[in-house]
C-alpha cells in the first residue's frame, strides 16, 4: 500500500487533457473552456436608452418652452428611423437605439403628454439614462477564460458575445462495471436472500457527471473472471475510463484487476493506505484509465471522491486538485483516536461545525445518504476534541 498523497500524485503526474471540440451554446451548459470568450462585437453595438422615457437635446429645454412636439417612437430592436430634429423629442423604451441628435432621456414619470406634446414638469438634469455603445464590453475583449466552466453567468456572457459556438475540453467517457453474483438491478432484489440491490454505479455515476465526466454504460457482471475480461475489453473500447467496482480485494472471486492483465496494462497503484477505501486500485491499458474501487458503498464513494474525481477533472481539461479544496471547520463532537491508515470520517456540515456520523461502517448506506463532509485525520494521530480545527472536504 502507498500513501494517499502519493497515489494522488501518480495520478496528477500521467493526466492529461483529452482534446478539444467545438459545441453550440445549447449543448455548452456546464462544459469547462479550452478558448477563452471573446466577444465578436461591441454591447451594446449603439448608444441605447437605459430608462423608459424621452429622447431629446440638452439644449432645446434651455429656452423658456417646456413643451416639445412628439416626432415618433423607438422600441428594443426597431429604432426611430431618422435622426432627431432641433427643437423635437421621441418616445424611447428601455434598450432602444438612442436617435442619433438626442443627448439626454427623460424619464416618463417626469413627462405629461398632451396633444401630441411632451411637457416636461420638473427641471432636466443629473443622470442622462443612456448607454454608451461598447459600455458593456468591446470587440476582441475576453469576456470568460479559458479553463473555467461554463456556469449560467459565464453562459449568458458567451451568447451576449454574439458567439454560437464555443472551444471546450473534451467530457471524458466513463464506462462503469459492477461486479457480483449477489448483484441485481434495483427492483428486482426482492425477497431473495441471495441478492442485495446494486447501488453503488448509481451513486459514483452522479458524481462523475457533477465533475464533468459523461457516463456512457453502466453494467453488471458476475464474479466469473472470462465474463468480466469480454465485458471489460468491450467497455474499453469506446470509453476513456472504466470503473470498476468491486472484486478489488484478495477473495478467490475477486478477479476486477485481472480483468485487465495484458501486454498493454501497466498499474498505477495497488491499495492506499486509507480508511475506509484501502483496496482502492489504478492502472491503464494503453491510453485508457482504469479505476478500481471497493465494493462497500461507502468505501467506493470516498475512494471515487478522493481519486477519480480528480481524474476526472484532470482528463476534461482542468486541474485534478481543483477537485480538492480542503476547509478547516470546527469540530462539533469530539473523535476517537485513528488507527494507524489515513482516516476519512463521514460527517455532515451544522451550524456548529463538522458533526462526524456515528455510523462510520464501510457498507453503510443510510448513513451516507446524511454525510455531505469528509473529515482527514492523520493516521496514527490523538483523539480530536471538540471545537477543534479539522480539515474538511465537500462530498
Amino acid at each position: 500500500m502507498i500513501p494517499y498523497q502519493e497515489a494522488l500524485d501518480r495520478i496528477i503526474d500521467q493526466v492529461r487533457p483529452l482534446g478539444i471540440e467545438t459545441i453550440g451554446l445549447a449543448d455548452a451548459a456546464g462544459r469547462r473552456l479550452a478558448k477563452p470568450v471573446i466577444a465578436a462585437r461591441d454591447a451594446p453595438l449603439v448608444a441605447v436608452s437605459a430608462m423608459d422615457g424621452y429622447a431629446l437635446r440638452d439644449g432645446d429645454l434651455k429656452g423658456v418652452s417646456r413643451s416639445l412636439p412628439i416626432i415618433g417612437a423607438a422600441y428594443a430592436g426597431r429604432g426611430l428611423g431618422q435622426s432627431l430634429p432641433d427643437g423635437a423629442c421621441a418616445r424611447v423604451f428601455t434598450g432602444a437605439p438612442v436617435p442619433d441628435g438626442a443627448d439626454r432621456i427623460v424619464l416618463q414619470e417626469e413627462v405629461a403628454v398632451v396633444d401630441g406634446r411632451a411637457q416636461f414638469l420638473e427641471a432636466v438634469g443629473g443622470k442622462r439614462h443612456i448607454r454608451p455603445a461598447g459600455c458593456d464590453f468591446r470587440r476582441g475583449e475576453i469576456l470568460v477564460d479559458a479553463g473555467l466552466t461554463l456556469n449560467p453567468q459565464r453562459l449568458t456572457a458567451a451568447a451576449a458575445a454574439d458567439l454560437g459556438a464555443v472551444c471546450l475540453w473534451r467530457r471524458p467517457r466513463v464506462a462503469i462495471l459492477a461486479t457480483g453474483d449477489e448483484l441485481a438491478e434495483p427492483g428486482q432484489a426482492g425477497a431473495d436472500p441471495n441478492k442485495i440491490s446494486e447501488s453503488v454505479s448509481f451513486g459514483v455515476a452522479a458524481l462523475i457527471a457533477a465533475w464533468g465526466g459523461e457516463v456512457t454504460a453502466r453494467r453488471c457482471a458476475s464474479d466469473d473472471l472470462a465474463t468480466l475480461q469480454a465485458l471489460a475489453a468491450q467497455l474499453a473500447q469506446t470509453v476513456d475510463v472504466v470503473v470498476l467496482i468491486g472484486g478489488a480485494s484478495v477473495g478467490e472471486r475477486d478477479h476486477a484487476r485481472s480483468a485487465f492483465v495484458g501486454p498493454d496494462f501497466r498499474l498505477v497503484f495497488a491499495g492506499v493506505a486509507i480508511k475506509p477505501g484501502k483496496p482502492v486500485w489504478s492502472g491503464r491499458a494503453g491510453e485508457r484509465w482504469i479505476v478500481g474501487l471497493p465494493g462497500n458503498p461507502t468505501s467506493a464513494l470516498v475512494t471515487a471522491r478522493l481519486l477519480l474525481v480528480p481524474l476526472i477533472v484532470g482528463l476534461g481539461g482542468g486541474d485534478p486538485t481543483e477537485a480538492l479544496v480542503w476547509r478547516d471547520q470546527s469540530l462539533a463532537a469530539s473523535l476517537a483516536a485513528p488507527g494507524p491508515r489515513e482516516t476519512f470520517v463521514r460527517a455532515r456540515l451544522t451550524a456548529a461545525g463538522a458533526e462526524p456520523l456515528e455510523d462510520q461502517d464501510s457498507a453503510s448506506q443510510k448513513a451516507l445518504a446524511q454525510a455531505d463532509l469528509l473529515i482527514r485525520l492523520a493516521g496514527g494521530g490523538a483523539s480530536t476534541p471538540i471545537g477543534a480545527r479539522v480539515s474538511c472536504l465537500a462530498l
